[in-house]
């Protein structure tokens, strides 16, 4: 079985979005953040995405290693992006490219069915994709990368619930700028 894993960059008040989808108030990951995260994606074997998410990751990383001031690491992360496979859970979305698949049914039983075979763990971003999972008890391991930042309102990391869901603290680590890694794994 395959592990499911839920993680994002998110406000000290719960949100992954400002109001109006804004993601302005992360400023951009610290180097070691950034770094932290290529490691985290090349073990990933498959990425879920909702719609926004995917809209925002292919908007810029299939040429981001192509930009004049790309890092290494960025240049790694655009590289790895690109070949990692991904799907899409979306009604909207017309087409899909960079070694991506749409799925336009149902996402639960397509991420069961995912978890059920082989392969690397999977990580699913989006708030509702992954509130989808999360009510299913799908979810393994919650990755959440507070930034010190207050929004108010937005998009919430987390949906409601139909039930409680009982985690394990896995691990804790500080990033430059007061920002704060914290893995938490189901019971």
């Amino acid at each position: 079985m395959r592990k499911l894993i839920f993680g994002m960059n998110l406000t000290l008040d719960g949100y992954i979005a400002a109001p109006g989808d804004d993601i302005g108030w992360s400023g951009g990951p610290s180097d070691e953040l950034f770094q932290w995260w290529l490691g985290y994606e090349l073990a990933i074997g498959t990425s879920l995405y909702g719609r926004k998410l995917w809209e925002a990751m292919s908007s810029y990383w299939p040429t981001g290693d192509q930009q004049p001031d790309a890092t290494p690491a960025q240049i790694e992360f655009a590289r790895n992006w690109r070949d990692t496979p991904k799907v899409v859970f979306s009604s909207t979305v017309e087409k899909v490219d960079w070694n991506t698949r749409l799925v336009t049914g149902d996402a639960v039983a397509e991420i069961t069915r995912l978890k059920a075979g082989d392969g690397g763990p999977l990580s699913i971003g989006g708030a509702t994709l992954a509130g989808a999972a999360v009510r299913a008890g799908l979810v393994d391991e919650y990755l959440l990368v507070t930034h010190p930042v207050l929004v108010g309102g937005g998009t919430p990391f987390f949906t409601a619930l139909d039930s409680w869901v009982n985690l394990n603290l896995v691990e804790t680590r500080t990033f430059p700028g007061g920002v704060v890694l914290t893995r938490y794994e189901t019971r």
